[in-house]
């Protein structure tokens, strides 16, 4: 799930985004040997082009991210192994547009499901708010088999090590092929846009962590849930902790000039905003709102929640 051009501001002047994506649904594309992508006909203003899913391997393989309650989609993946076995359904993480076609693909395939767990809130959710996140999770997705950080999955000509990667979710978790050196980065990292981080279903203080993690990691190639892959991709990593660090610096500045509400904050932060995703923006301000409240640099009445009024904390500037 991500921001679309329109969400676009001067702190997004340092990130390389590349919007360059000409696969079509339904196409099988190979992008690098062992690993095919199959695009999903779901665009939208959060999922760019549509959902993109993994194949690995050759003769018997693995699928990561089926997908969305997709029939068309579903029937595009098992017509692309035809004759092979799939043996392993991975799943970086539980929003509905990545993990309800599981359901099919196990049904046709009888392959073993492997996610970190459940769908979950990052945090426990506050008497005030009535929604988890702009996509929503996919609460019903149960996997076979838990993976947990550092976990080895292994297949006919691959092996992958599972990297926990929390922030866009709590049970978000990437997937390594450290001898090709890529990763399956699922909505952790986009090439064409910024993820979105909403609480309570997502966490900045784990999103940040999460991408300094990647940075002391080898592999340069990502292959991303929504969009192109990612060449250089640390140093790209990189990019986007500048650009979270300047969004926060740009609430701050608009605080400093007096107490605001998020809409608000938003039309200052996010010049010339699409209005369908002022909502989207402000649970992104609101995820930084509520990492610097916790570090006591920014106040607010009661918990930090999407409709609060923010203040800078006694004696910070802007």
């Amino acid at each position: 799930m991500t921001l679309v051009d329109a969400m676009t501001s001067s702190t997004d002047d340092d990130v390389p985004f590349n919007r360059n994506f000409p696969l079509q649904p339904g196409v099988v594309d190979e992008v690098v040997p062992g690993v095919r992508r199959v695009l999903c006909n779901n665009p939208s203003p959060f999922t760019f082009t549509g959902t993109v899913s993994y194949i690995v391997g050759r003769g018997k393989v693995a699928i990561v991210d089926p997908g969305p309650d997709d029939e068309a989609h579903a029937k595009a993946l098992l017509d692309a192994v035809k004759g092979e076995t799939v043996t392993h359904i991975l799943v970086t993480h539980t929003h509905r547009d990545h993990s309800p076609n599981v359901a099919r693909i196990k049904a046709a395939t009888g392959a073993t499901v492997y996610a970190e767990g459940p769908h979950r809130n990052s945090r426990a959710a506050y008497a005030s708010e009535t929604r988890s996140s702009e996509s929503g999770g996919d609460w019903d997705f149960r996997p076979d088999a838990t993976v947990k950080d550092g976990d080895i999955i292994e297949g006919e000509g691959w092996r992958l090590e599972a990297i926990a990667t929390p922030g866009h979710t709590a049970n978000h978790m990437a997937f390594a092929w450290p001898e090709k050196k890529l990763i399956f980065i699922g909505d952790h990292v986009m090439g064409w846009s910024t993820s979105i981080v909403a609480p309570p279903d997502g966490s900045m203080v784990d999103y940040m962590a999460s991408l300094e993690k990647l940075t002391a990691r080898g592999e340069q190639l990502y292959f991303s849930g929504h969009g192109p892959e990612i060449p250089d991709a640390v140093r790209y990593v990189k990019f986007l902790i500048r650009h979270r660090k300047a969004r926060e610096a740009s609430i701050l500045h608009r605080l400093g000039k007096g107490e605001a509400d998020i809409p608000t904050i938003v039309r200052a932060s996010y010049i010339g905003i699409d209005p369908r995703l002022m909502t989207a923006a402000g649970y992104s301000v609101l995820a930084h709102l509520e990492d610097m409240v916790a570090r006591g640099v920014v106040e607010t009445d009661g918990d930090p929640v999407i409709g609060g009024t923010y203040r800078l904390a006694g004696g910070v500037l802007g």
